[in-house]
């Protein structure tokens, strides 16, 4: 209580529960209060909302014939009947009668006093305030009802101190599960907790992302949407519209006109309307004003089943309704005692005393007139509400039986206080025809819903379920083959802002809503994950995928295996190579002393054929997985090796331009060269050079053997590294130059006598030495296959090729089919035609 109560001790003062009170003679209705040992009180909306402003501080008059509410009236009638039940009973309450008084909660106002009355001291029109409330002893002893969350609010928080059982049968709010607020609050019906999980999980199941949200003016439909928001929201779904239907809006107003036209703008396949049934009325003659139709409308409890939205003219035709109802139960019985009420002689109508104000929370004049044929139809909406009721009574009724000690057959009556029973009820567990009534901490039932739609035979309006929730374990079950839709074929309507991207496309969000997007595919060497449907996954890294791909793919692993047929080809190709240089030095060997050989160099072709021959086994090493030793030697081996053969092509062919024809013209320089060796100084300096080159390179940039990721994106390549150090960039560079300088030597000696012009044969395997390297490179840059190191090994395999086939080949070919050509006289004949040329010119 707050601080202020706290002072007031023993204090008694008078709350008048309402202005009726100045006149005793105030008229009611004996079917609204029954006598008994323990009263309850039952609040039920026998008449509709009163929504006129009020100037005075009166209670609204309920008693007004054009609003009856036949719903409200069957509820009124089970509590009514529950009680009847139980008074009746030998087992339940054995020897204890209940009382009831019941009230039309048409209005706050009205709410209001029917709570502040029953809060009265018995047989006094007074509140007593006291330090303590234990010992408060309020006229009822528990409350039933009232049936909105507006109010149940007040009535729950004005009970709340005194700790007043308080079971509602139709307010569904969440807020009213707050126990700190509302402690003494409990309900027969599902908290919209379980409502809303239910309806995200709905739109879910269809995969509906993009959808609008129209509540009701008041906590039940203001609430629900917010916390449909928040969860959907979580879930990834996108809220494109929201709207709430004022508590005072009218059919066509502009108000209306304007929600229902930002509706039709927001492109939704699928509205979720929260919403009272009143205002939801409202709503629906709006749609169907505008011609709003081939939507998917998702019911909340209080509208879903209710003939109040069925009967709107042209509803049939709006699309497809889904909806959360609870469970059908029934009450056996209710319907026979509805009318029994209606053939029983009632008696006219009391009219109320000149001068005085009458009780109309107590009087329904409609009720009174009712016969067995004008009785209210009691459909499967108000049924499911009445078993709400009748649960909550039989739950008040087993709580005093735990409280009384009925157990032993006889209760022993005496003084109760309201917080006693709220103890009990709160722990009772009882089965109720095929049912187990109980309650969780907050108050709350531990029943399910169904899942129904809405079924148009022509004008002939039915439900049909099409599925159920429970929640422990959360579980939605549907079937699907029992839904109608409204489409074409019975399709499943799709409610998306944007259609999903296809494979290996990434959503770029396009505006204020992640469901809103654009498709954007996924670069080369990442995926598109489904768990994140935002941002791409690199592959790892030995995956590789291609532009907006799915997945990864494994890299191909690329290696020159020895048993690969084109591998078979190549080493056949060197050792061929090998054979041929080995055998050119057994000839060469052999006629040493004829003058071909001594022409083409003499004992300095062994070194050329030997260099040679390094080259080419150096090629053995780019086949199979790469290992140290033959990252080691395979590229420097065959640099040296080529470097070798190239300076000794220089000189030769530069020896030979000297003695033909700078001889006579620089003598000095002639005999300096003869003198001082210079051939075998040049070959010398050369290949020591390239060595140093070659062990610079090793030292400093040892090639070791590594899986190649980045070059090309699909494939581990298994090589060494030498090919991306500077080492071998000067090793490469230094053998060009040397080809250069062999290639301009043999072309200056293109004029020279025909035995000693080896201009046409050298120029010939440079220009394909140079073709080979151009041609590998060029591949380097374009092809990414598994066989570049093939190429590779093609390139090296040429430059040996070329070379002993321009030098040797001629020469070989002199020694072995012309024989005639390979002596003095015939190179002497060479030499003196050569001389009569230059002597002519």
């Amino acid at each position: 209580m707050s601080p202020w109560v706290a002072h007031l001790v023993s204090l008694q003062f008078s709350i008048a529960c309402c202005w009726a009170f100045s006149c005793h003679q105030s008229g009611s209705s004996p079917d609204f209060s029954l006598q008994g040992d323990y009263l309850l009180a039952g609040l039920f909306p026998l008449h509709g909302d009163y929504l006129q402003v009020r100037h005075r501080p009166q209670v609204t008059l309920c008693d007004r014939p054009d609003s009856f509410n036949g719903h409200g009236y069957h509820l009124f009638q089970a509590m009514r009947f529950g009680i009847e039940e139980i008074n009746n009973s030998t087992a339940l309450l054995p020897n204890v009668t209940l009382g009831y008084e019941l009230y039309d909660v048409c209005s706050e106002s009205a709410n209001l006093y029917a709570t502040l009355n029953m809060l009265c001291l018995p047989g006094t029109h007074h509140i007593a305030l006291q330090e303590s409330l234990s010992r408060y002893t309020p006229k009822a002893v528990a409350i039933i009802g009232p049936d909105n969350t507006n109010h149940a609010v007040t009535t729950a928080a004005v009970l709340s101190p005194f700790l007043v059982p308080l079971i509602s049968y139709e307010a569904s709010s969440m807020v009213l599960s707050t126990k700190w607020q509302y402690p003494s609050f409990l309900r027969t019906i599902p908290s919209d907790k379980y409502q809303v999980e239910i309806m995200v999980l709905l739109l879910q199941r269809f995969q509906w992302v993009w959808v609008s949200l129209v509540g009701s003016d008041g906590d039940y439909g203001e609430l629900g949407v917010q916390a449909l928001e928040d969860l959907a929201t979580k879930r990834g779904i996108c809220i494109a519209f929201k709207g709430i239907v004022p508590s005072s809006a009218q059919v066509g107003d502009e108000e209306m006109r304007s929600m229902v036209r930002h509706l039709a703008l927001a492109r939704t396949t699928v509205v979720v309307v929260f919403s009272s049934r009143q205002l939801a009325g409202v709503f629906f003659k709006s749609v169907v004003l505008a011609n709003l139709t081939g939507k998917v409308w998702i019911a909340s409890e209080d509208w879903a089943i209710s003939t109040h939205i069925t009967s709107v003219p042209g509803i049939q035709g709006i699309g497809t309704v889904l909806g959360v109802a609870i469970q059908q139960k029934l009450v056996p019985g209710l319907k026979e005692f509805e009318e029994a009420y209606a053939r029983a002689d009632k008696g006219a109508p009391r009219s109320c005393p000149k001068g005085s104000w009458c009780s109309t929370n107590q009087l329904c004049s409609k009720c009174q007139t009712f016969t067995e044929y004008t009785t209210p139809k009691l459909g499967a909406f108000s049924m499911s509400s009445a078993y709400n009721v009748y649960q909550a009574v039989y739950a008040v009724a087993h709580g005093l039986h735990q409280l009384l000690d009925c157990a032993s057959g006889a209760c022993s009556k005496g003084q109760i206080y309201p917080w006693q029973l709220l103890e009990q009820i709160y722990k009772v567990n009882f089965p109720l025809h095929e049912d187990t009534v109980t309650f969780d901490d907050n108050g709350d039932p531990l029943s399910g819903y169904n899942i129904i739609a809405w079924d148009w035979i022509g004008p002939k309006w039915t439900f049909r379920i099409i599925g159920s929730f429970i929640w422990s374990p959360v579980q939605l079950d549907i079937n699907n083959t029992d839904i109608r839709w409204h489409g074409k074929d019975n399709q499943v309507p799709t409610s998306v802002c944007t259609q999903d991207c296809v494979e290996g496309h990434r959503r770029v969000v396009a505006g204020f809503h992640h469901c809103c997007f654009e498709c954007v595919p996924c670069e080369a060497g990442t995926f598109l994950n489904k768990s994140d449907l935002y941002r791409c996954q690199p592959c790892g890294k030995e995956e590789w995928a291609p532009e907006g791909s799915p997945t990864c793919f494994p890299r191909t692993v690329v290696v020159l295996t020895w048993q690969e047929p084109i591998s078979w080809v190549l080493l056949a190709a060197n050792t061929l190579l090998l054979l041929l240089l080995v055998g050119t030095a057994g000839l060469f060997a052999r006629h040493l002393d004829t003058p071909v050989v001594r022409s083409a160099g003499g004992r300095l072709c062994f070194l050329m054929l030997g260099s040679l021959a390094a080259g080419s086994c150096s090629l053995y090493g780019f086949f199979g997985e790469p290992t140290l030793p033959a990252c080691l030697l395979r590229q420097a081996l065959f640099s040296l090796g080529f470097a070798v053969f190239l300076s000794c092509l220089t000189v030769r062919s530069f020896q030979l331009v000297i003695i033909f024809k700078f001889s006579t013209k620089v003598p000095r320089f002639y005999r300096a060269w003869v003198q001082n060796h210079g051939a075998g100084l040049f070959v010398m300096i050369s290949s020591v050079a390239q060595l140093l080159i070659c062990l610079t390179w090793l030292i400093v940039w040892t090639p070791q053997p590594t899986r190649e990721y980045r070059r090309f994106p699909q494939l581990v390549v298994l090589e060494c590294t030498e090919g991306n150090s500077l080492g071998f960039l000067l090793a490469f560079t230094y053998n060009g130059l040397l080809s250069v300088s062999a290639f301009a030597c043999s072309y200056l000696g293109k004029d020279l006598p025909e035995n000693y012009s080896e201009a046409k044969c050298v120029t010939f395997s440079q220009l394909l030495n140079f073709v080979s390297w151009i041609t590998f490179f060029t591949m380097v840059s374009v092809y990414q296959g598994k066989y570049l190191l093939v190429v590779n090994v093609l390139a090296l395999l040429t430059c040996l090729s070329s070379g002993f086939g321009g030098y040797f080949l001629p020469k070989c070919y002199v020694i072995l089919c012309r024989p005639d050509l390979n002596n003095t006289g015939h190179f002497q004949a060479s030499i003196l035609d050569y001389t009569r040329r230059c002597s002519s010119t």
